[in-house]
């Protein structure tokens, strides 16, 4: 009856610790939820941020090319804009003296015509024919004459005074125009030149927060780098990753606007980037870690097309039609790493024949009785996943594009 009773209590204990320790790990794991990021939103983001970037790009540069075709064509009028404004200016009161010269001129004109129009209506009366009056009539005669001459010029002078006008006229509203135009032009360029240091602003602010996601996700593939090294799973070449951080270095501290024509295309290279061994998989074709899945990423080299940084995806990313999905271990294996991570979330590591590795990171939660040393079979539930997974496969000194083992 005591050891009944003893059974009891221990299995009630074991109930309780149980039951305890399930909630701990629902209540750590909606936590770690809580802080981490979704992968997904962000490879989104990333690539939309980029798509804006390189817009950006080519409007700041069209706009430089037309701040430039400005600062040219200004410097070439520049020199005559203060002439012909001078020039302007003495047309104008040269006009103006013309036109008074021209009433002066109107004036004359006139009184000359209506003399030789009297002095003509006199001639033309009979007059006696006296010494005196032949002499008169004499007199007036000339007088006629002197006066149709000086209409005559007076004519000319005020034809060609206005023609002279005429001309000032055309001058002076093509000057006019010329430097209306120059006017309009300064005007132009002032508000391209606002106009390029918003979109400037505006580039800077983006490069910011495109630079702080690549870093991101860069220091994620560290992370579970330096994790499978410790674990003898991988190599680390040091010279090359130190190589790598001054290409990162080099590249996120430029400054330089890059042209467009100038920019990278996103595309995939093959896999002697950095001389990453990969493995071709001959074994036969096993489960995905879940299904259905979308691929957000794909294994192989990346060239960034803002930085022009090359990355090696040693891993794909699968993301699930629904929130909390059951990740399943692909073969048959055993469990030498599983634990949670600040940046990777949870990180779950199987060995499994032939030097086989699976590793499945920034899972959401750990099953909770995963742990290491514990033998599992092909299908068993690991965790669970919420954003997406990145899985990676990797064989002694080789990586394995994971999509082969499943597709």
């Amino acid at each position: 009856m005591i050891r009944l009773f003893i059974i009891l209590f221990l299995a009630s204990n074991l109930l309780l610790a149980k039951t305890s320790v399930d909630a701990n790990i629902k209540k750590t794991s909606k936590k770690l939820s809580s802080f981490s990021k979704n992968y997904s939103n962000i490879n989104k983001k990333m690539s939309k941020t980029a798509k804006a970037i390189l817009r950006q790009k080519k409007e700041i540069l069209k706009q430089e090319k037309h701040l430039e075709s400005l600062k040219k064509e200004l410097d070439l009028k520049e020199s005559s804009y203060s002439e012909n404004t001078t020039q302007l200016k003495n047309l104008k009161e040269l006009q103006s003296n013309l036109k008074t010269t021209q009433e002066k001129l109107e004036e004359e004109l006139v009184f000359t015509i209506a003399q030789s129009v009297s002095l003509s209506v006199i001639l033309e009366e009979e007059i006696a024919a006296s010494q005196e009056s032949l002499m008169e009539f004499e007199v007036l005669k000339v007088m006629l004459e002197n006066s149709k001459k000086k209409v005559k010029e007076l004519n000319t002078k005020f034809y060609d005074n206005s023609k002279n006008i005429e001309i000032l006229n055309t001058h002076a509203n093509y000057l006019e125009v010329e430097i209306a135009t120059i006017d309009s032009k300064r005007k132009d360029l002032i508000n391209t030149q606002k106009k390029n240091k918003k979109a400037l602003k505006k580039l800077e602010i983006a490069k910011a927060s495109y630079k702080k996601e690549l870093k991101n996700i860069l220091k994620k593939q560290d992370l579970l780098k330096k994790t499978l090294a410790k674990l003898n799973i991988i190599k680390i070449d040091e010279i090359k990753k130190a190589k790598e951080e001054a290409a990162r270095k080099k590249a996120f501290d430029s400054k330089q606007i890059i042209s467009d024509k100038d920019l990278p295309k996103v595309k995939k290279h093959g896999s002697s980037y950095q001389r990453v061994k990969t493995k071709r998989y001959r074994g036969a074709k096993t489960i995905a870690p879940f299904s259905p899945y979308t691929i957000t990423k794909r294994y192989g080299t990346y060239t960034d097309p803002i930085y022009g940084i090359k990355v090696f995806n040693e891993s794909i990313s699968l993301k699930p039609k629904a929130k909390n999905t059951k990740v399943k271990t692909v073969f048959n294996g055993k469990v030498i790493y599983a634990d949670k991570t600040a940046v990777l979330d949870n990180i779950v590591i199987v060995e499994h024949k032939n030097g086989l590795h699976t590793i499945y990171a920034n899972l959401s939660q750990i099953s909770p009785n995963i742990r290491k040393g514990k033998k599992i079979k092909k299908g068993y539930t690991i965790g669970r996943v919420s954003d997406e997974l990145i899985f990676e496969v990797t064989q002694k000194s080789y990586h394995i594009n994971p999509i082969r083992l499943f597709q």
